[in-house]
This record gives C-alpha cells, structure tokens and sequence, in this order.
C-alpha cells in the first residue's frame, strides 16, 4: 500500500468529520435532537471536554493532560504509519492504523482549536453558536470540547427486577454520543483485534532452499 493511499484515507475521514462537526456546532442549539431513521438513529447535539463517546477525565487538569496524550499519540502515528508502509506490512492493518490516527487527528482539532474559533452553545437556550476569528472564541488554545452528534439508542428498556443491584433501572443500548473521528477509532482497533491473526501472520518463504551434501542418495535416504 502506497503512502499517498494511505493519505487518502486519512484526508478523507478528517474532511467528513470535520465538515459534519462544524455544521452541528453551527446550526444546532445544546442538546437539539432529530430524528434520522425511527428512534434508534438520532442526531443529537453534545459536547465534551474529555475522552471519546462522550466520557471525561479529570477537570481542566484531565482535559489538557488528554490533549496532549492526543497530540503525542498522532506524532507517534505519523511516524509509525510511514514504518509500516514502509515495511509493506498487510494492507488491512495499515488501513486500521490511518482509521485510528485519522480519529486522533479529527478529535485533537477540537481539544485545539474550537474554544478559539467558536462561540459557547450554551446550556438551557436555542442560541447557536457562530464562527469567528481566532482569540475571540468560548475557551482558549487546549480547551476545545469535542462535538458529538450520532446518537443510536437501538434499545431502551428496563433491568429485569430480579437482577441484582441494577433491578428495575433504566437501560439503554447503545447510549453514548459520538462522532465520526470515534468511530474510526473503534473501527480501527476492532478489527485489529477480529483479524489480528491474519494482520500479523508470519509470511512464507517465496522458494525451497537447496541444500548441497555429500550423502549418497538412494532409496533408503531421504534428503529434506
């Protein structure tokens, strides 16, 4: 696989992620909701300072120490997707490894640069947020929150009253809002997972090697 393939890819998921993204933030109000396709596709409007899906960590200190993870994690994934081209290691491997990097790279983005260049969509209220110059944002540089918009509750319902601890509590599959740099990721290191085996199986030699010896050769002696 070519670098420039790879490169594709990557361009490809930050361009729809990032488009989908500023549009939300744009033309929606906090927690606005449609629905897409019955109840269980929706797009709903969130955002957050931490970690994918929707989770957080830590505060302020949590939100720029995950920025910087962040921002390590795609400089070490640019050097590494260039190795294992390089390297010419499985096609489908490589594919995963632009997926997540693509993912880090469109979440970073927001951690960066979206308290710079938007303003707050506050809680509570129909106003949208707008576009502006830098500097005159919500936050400032590292203190970003992450937009997420794809929300699938394909099943809600109730614990079975006999279980334990969580008896007769609200449940819903799948909960979490995310985005499309989130489910790159996920994508990438699922399937890295599913078919690791055949990512990292040892290759095959191309041809037998011929081994020169002295030994008579008969029927009764066999040369491997």
């Amino acid at each position: 696989m070519k670098v420039r393939q790879v490169a594709f890819i990557i361009i490809l998921i930050l361009l729809a992620d990032q488009a989908l993204k500023f549009f939300i933030k744009t033309n929606y109000y906090m927690n606005e909701e449609h629905k897409i396709a019955g109840n269980w596709f929706r797009v709903h409007f969130v955002e957050n300072k931490g970690m994918a899906w929707g989770w957080e960590f830590g505060g302020n200190f949590g939100k720029i120490f995950l920025t910087l993870f962040r921002l390590f994690a795609v400089v070490f994934g640019f050097f590494y997707i260039g190795k294992i081209v390089k390297e010419k290691m499985h096609r489908g491997f490589i594919i995963c490894v632009a997926l997540i990097f693509a993912g880090a790279v469109g979440n970073l983005i927001d951690s960066l640069f979206y308290g710079l260049i938007f303003t707050e969509s506050p809680e509570g209220t129909t106003l949208v947020a707008n576009a502006v110059s830098p500097g005159n944002g919500y936050g400032g540089f590292f203190h970003g929150k992450v937009v997420d918009m794809l929300y699938f509750p394909i099943f809600d319902g109730h614990w079975p009253q006999w279980m334990p601890l969580v008896g007769g509590d609200r449940f819903e599959f799948f909960s979490p809002v995310f985005n499309i740099a989130d489910a790159a990721i996920s994508a990438g290191v699922i399937s890295i997972l599913v078919f690791q085996k055949r990512f990292f199986q040892k290759k095959k030699p191309n041809g037998q090697h011929v081994v020169e010896t002295n030994a008579p050769v008969n029927d009764s002696v066999q040369i491997l």
